[in-house]
């Protein structure tokens, strides 16, 4: 397995990329002993140590994109040789494009295509080549979720029978808490007694400005006794996101209190009313499932990979429908049954996705490559 994105640093091993990776590595000799896993890391990486997970470090610091690709595309073919793989999984979007290796690649989103300014241009150009190369050339093809899987077919011109979905986990750290904790959090914060949570980077594709303007829509009563957090650090073309707070006069309701420490991640989910998502495009959402997990009720878009997290549970809303979002904001904090209700279906529903069957949906596509199916 190629695992240069794994991140160094534990903080970071739950989020994103690097967390899935993280979680899907250690859930696999779980998954299927018979398989003995080697892992691919940059010197800077820290893999998890696990029986049946053998680490190979590579000598250089891969954190420099620059130097992952002159591994991944020079170096890594000749080290899969040298270890006898018998199939090479690369792990985030791009393959060595020359090796007898077989190869799996997993994809998470098409972002680069559909919000190419999110990325320097060069970046944009390497992921686009090399990952429509690197599909067509796997024997396999894993995406996190069957939204993504329909976009690679359709971008790629790749049969979708190619593809399998191996959906994100959510781990037991995130669970409904005593509502003691809950408190001592909320009074450490600085949080107000009741507030709506965004959790996840402040850009465009988040789709933010038409959660603050649905917000601004609500009766200032209904403003001042339920406020609106905006967790995320700031990523870019972020300034519309600020100018809708200060044209709706929203400063004193709504929060920004930049990166959220993932260690305070389940407090966070567990002290909000709800978590709202108007996200026009996600690979998946994670932060759906892992508030789903603390009994949180969801209100998302109802586009891409988000109803596939969401499923029947909480509201999925059409991400440009301002009004619709209004009356499912009011809905929230005026009803305590339907937030119980949808609170105790979304944790159900969460339960389901673990990072044992994403590795088992994950050994499963090992074994179709393997076998030439």
């Amino acid at each position: 397995m190629s695992a240069h994105l794994l991140a160094h640093d534990a903080g970071y091993r739950s989020a994103g990329i690097s967390g899935y990776i993280h979680h899907l590595i250690a859930a696999l000799p779980d998954a299927d002993p018979a398989f003995l896993y080697s892992v691919f890391t940059g010197a800077q990486a820290a893999p998890p140590v696990r029986a049946g997970l053998v680490a190979r470090r590579s000598r250089w610091h891969t954190v420099s994109p620059l130097k992952r690709i002159a591994w991944e595309q020079i170096v890594q073919p000749v080290a899969a040789r040298r270890a006898g793989i018998d199939l090479l999984h690369a792990l985030a979007f791009a393959g060595p494009l020359l090796g007898p290796t077989p190869q799996v690649v997993t994809v998470y989103d098409l972002s680069f295509i559909h919000y190419p300014d999110v990325l320097p241009v060069s970046r944009r150009l390497y992921l686009r080549l090399f990952t429509r190369l690197s599909c067509q050339r796997a024997r396999r093809i894993i995406a996190i979720s069957d939204s993504t899987a329909r976009d690679v077919a359709a971008q790629f011109g790749i049969a979708r029978d190619k593809i399998d979905v191996a959906l994100p986990g959510v781990t037991d750290r995130f669970h409904p808490l005593p509502a003691g904790d809950v408190a001592a959090f909320r009074q450490r914060a600085g949080l107000p007694e009741r507030f709506l949570l965004f959790v996840g980077t402040l850009e465009p594709r988040k789709n933010l400005p038409v959660l603050l303007r649905a917000y601004a829509q609500l009766p200032p009563a209904d403003r001042a006794a339920v406020h609106l957090v905006l967790g995320g650090g700031k990523g870019w073309m972020y300034d519309e996101i600020f100018r809708t707070i200060e044209q709706h006069d929203l400063g004193a309701t709504v929060h920004l209190p930049g990166y959220l420490d993932e260690a305070d991640l389940p407090l966070w989910y567990n002290a909000a009313d709800a978590l709202v998502y108007p996200s026009v495009f996600e690979g998946f959402g994670l932060p759906v499932i892992e508030a789903m997990a603390c009994g949180t009720p969801v209100l998302v878009s109802d586009s891409s990979s988000l109803p596939e997290a969401a499923g029947d549970t909480g509201f999925l809303l059409p991400p440009d429908g301002t009004e619709a979002w209004t009356e499912a904001l009011a809905r929230v904090i005026h009803d305590p049954g339907w937030r119980a209700e949808a609170g105790a279906q979304a944790q159900a529903r969460a339960a389901g996705f673990t990072w044992s069957n994403t590795a088992a949906q994950t050994v499963a596509s090992y074994r179709c490559a393997l076998n030439h199916l």
